[in-house]
């Protein structure tokens, strides 16, 4: 099983041995069902590619559109910056603060102008973690043609000129020290101006390791600076995005209940940095906008990290703290002594604190009482010292006298239209990362008591998904994991090869998908077995959902934005290289979230998980050429919808978010007057009539 370690951390890859190791299809067909045909528009299939925490002006910051008539709306358009990424006229606009808050969790607390930012920490590794596994421990490189040839061996996910990037990029400096390599507008890391910058320069190359903004719930609801008495028309609900480091600095992923640490700075202002397109960072991605369409408005679904998103792409919903067999329960919620947290408190036989309590610690501006991804080693079998602790992740947002729910309660109801919270009573959901509830076998991951196992784990799930939506409709489907062979014979990770993201399939937290071995085992796949199918013209499944591992997904830290360009160009290259599939199939190339970089776009409250910021949406498609660029307001539910909407199926339950109406506007493109509302993609396809 993958270990849950706070994303962005990275193990060496104990490597002996490892080009021997090759990732292989297991080859299991998949049959065309009856249903797969019969389609709204002339898309047969569907291709879902997933990457990790990049917001959309993070990435294209300085976009253009390559059509005269089209607009964008980032930091250029804005005059935030300037095409060369210099602080533009409107640079002001993007200003951020420090805030205070002491007693109670607050969501606009109140705040002062930053004169110029914290500074910008180095994060990642010194060195190529594939070079660390190859026993180099110097270097910020290690390339040589043997080393390539075991970083295929490695990784099957890559086009073929991507793979030296496996060895290349270290840091070359000690995390949580001041960034050497950044300087903008004459400026280094510990000097600059008090709103966004750019990260590549001269000294720091966009194929480089770099440190990872926290991304939880509580904290960028924060950083979002959200309040009804700032809804104004132009900016839509009130979210000021504003307090971006000053969050990242105060608590940062949190501490299990840990007493804050001596002089603790988090991740710096990690968050404010962004890439130049149009000085040729994310090349492919800008090719890709540039030739398909691309959307301007597209968000994550939860505010927070990866399994919440994942969790609300596959199912339209929010999963919930059960005994497993659908009904909900209190999740452990014990004390922790911060100055001694792996010890339980005296009476108390556990120290794990797992609902969520962002009210600040005493004496602390704003380092909060239990948040984290959860402390110890993680097995069911520690004990004190070292016992497990803290792993906050859990709100019963019903109650608006739990910590931290309130404030996001009352900001809700006093918008000029009142959100409904769609939280049950007595639900207490998952808003962060746990492991979901089933191995990939099958089995129960909450209730194993292996000493490999790991505790922070949710129990198995009833909230029904797209899965079970496509099986009834007779529809073919299937999720493509990157490295699932590896995972299926190493379920607790003991290899240190095993870079599958169990968290990202959203499919292992749900007892009908399972359960049901024949399902299962027809349903989720590797990677290996989609490259196989495109190469051969098929079978191809309807849709399909495809996540790279942790080597390749671009997350920052652990992985790079370079690598994940590598991972969807070689299916988009697969694709085009065989007219049969290419000709009925749409490729949507999207982030699971924005990892907690800042973004200028319009933020949209549709429940109390989300909207939250903006990410990227490509679509590759024979309808979707010219450079297209969408601006209605879309997020990972609007993937369902299209599904939906082009299969002929109904939502997935009665409470989904995949029930919201498609917006309507008025005098902005981007502020649905109806809402809340999610588009269904439709308007980024040109069909023939």
């Amino acid at each position: 099983m993958l270990r849950l370690y706070p994303r962005g951390s990275k193990r060496n890859l104990a490597m002996a041995g490892i080009a021997t190791i090759l990732m292989t299809s297991t080859v299991i067909p998949t049959l065309v069902h009856a249903g797969d045909s019969a389609t709204l528009t002339p898309i047969k299939h569907v291709i879902i590619i997933i990457g990790e925490n990049r917001t959309f002006d993070h990435i294209f910051a300085t976009y253009a559109p390559v059509n005269k008539g089209e607009k964008v709306l980032n930091l250029l358009s804005q005059g935030i910056v300037n095409a060369d990424g210099s602080p533009g006229p409107s640079y002001g606009a993007a200003l951020q603060y420090s805030a205070i808050d002491t007693a109670l969790y607050q969501l606009s607390p109140p705040k002062t102008p930053y004169v110029m930012l914290p500074p910008a920490l180095v994060g990642g590794t010194s060195t190529p973690y594939v070079c660390e596994g190859l026993g180099i421990t110097t270097g910020t490189s290690c390339v040589s043609p043997v080393n390539v040839t075991i970083a295929k061996a490695l990784e099957n996910g890559l086009a073929d000129a991507y793979y030296p990037a496996l060895l290349t990029g270290g840091t070359g400096q000690t995390n949580g020290t001041p960034d050497t390599r950044l300087h903008y507008n004459g400026q280094d890391a510990s000097h600059l101006p008090p709103g966004p910058y750019q990260l590549t320069s001269k000294t720091y190359p966009y194929d480089a390791y770099a440190a990872s903004p926290v991304h939880r719930y509580y904290q960028m609801f924060q950083q979002a600076d959200c309040n009804a008495a700032a809804q104004t028309a132009v900016n839509g609900w009130g979210c000021l995005s504003d307090l971006f480091p000053w969050v990242e600095t105060s608590v940062g992923v949190g501490q299990n209940g840990k007493a804050e640490p001596t002089g603790f700075t988090g991740e710096g202002s990690t968050a404010m940095g962004f890439f130049n397109v149009q000085q040729g960072d994310a090349p492919y991605l800008k090719q890709l906008a540039d030739t398909y369409s691309m959307s301007d408005n597209f968000h994550q679904s939860v505010w927070g990290g990866t399994g919440a998103n994942h969790v609300m792409l596959g199912t339209g919903d929010a999963i919930w703290f059960s005994d497993g067999k659908g009904n909900p329960l209190v999740p452990p919620n014990n004390p922790v002594n911060p100055a001694a947290p792996g010890t339980p408190v005296t009476g108390f036989t556990s120290a794990l604190s797992e609902i969520e309590n962002p009210n600040p610690q005493a004496s602390t501006n704003n380092f909060y009482t239990q948040d984290g991804y959860g402390g110890g080693s993680g097995s069911p079998t520690a004990v004190a010292p070292n016992a497990n602790y803290g792993g906050g992740s859990y709100s019963n947002c019903s109650d608006s006298t739990q910590p931290g729910v309130g404030p996001v309660l009352t900001y809700l109801s006093s918008l000029s239209r009142p959100v409904n919270p769609k939280c049950h009573t007595g639900h207490y959901y998952l808003l962060n990362n746990y492991n979901p509830g089933y191995f990939g076998d099958g089995t129960n991951a909450y209730t194993d008591t292996n000493a490999s196992n790991y505790v922070f784990t949710i129990p198995p799930s009833s909230v029904r998904n797209i899965g079970d939506a496509l099986n009834d409709a007779g529809i073919s489907w299937a999720y493509f994991g990157d490295q699932f062979n590896r995972y299926l014979i190493d379920k607790y990770d003991t290899s240190k090869l095993n870079e599958y993201c169990n968290i990202c399939n959203f499919f292992q937290y749900s007892t009908s998908i399972m359960t049901n071995a024949t399902v299962r085992k027809a349903h989720l796949k590797d990677t290996a077995d989609l490259y196989a199918s495109i190469a051969s013209g098929g079978p191809l499944p309807a849709v399909s959902y495809v996540k790279p591992s942790g080597f390749v997904d671009g997350h920052p830290a652990s992985s790079k934005l370079n690598l994940f360009e590598g991972f969807v160009k070689k299916i988009v290259d697969l694709v085009n290289a065989n007219p049969t599939v290419s000709a009925d199939t749409a490729i949507i190339v999207t982030f699971d979230e924005g990892g907690g970089y800042w973004d200028s776009g319009y933020v949209q409250p549709l429940d109390f998980f989300g909207d939250g910021t903006r990410i990227p949406l490509i679509v590759v498609s024979p309808f979707s050429k010219g450079g297209h660029i969408s601006h209605t307001y879309t997020d990972h539910v609007s993937t369902l919808k299209f599904i939906e909407a082009n299969w002929g199926l109904t939502p997935i339950t009665k409470r989904s978010r995949d029930n919201l109406p498609n917006p309507l506007t008025g005098s902005s493109p981007y502020i649905p007057v109806n809402s809340p509302a999610i588009g269904d993609l439709m308007d980024l396809f040109v069909f023939p009539k």
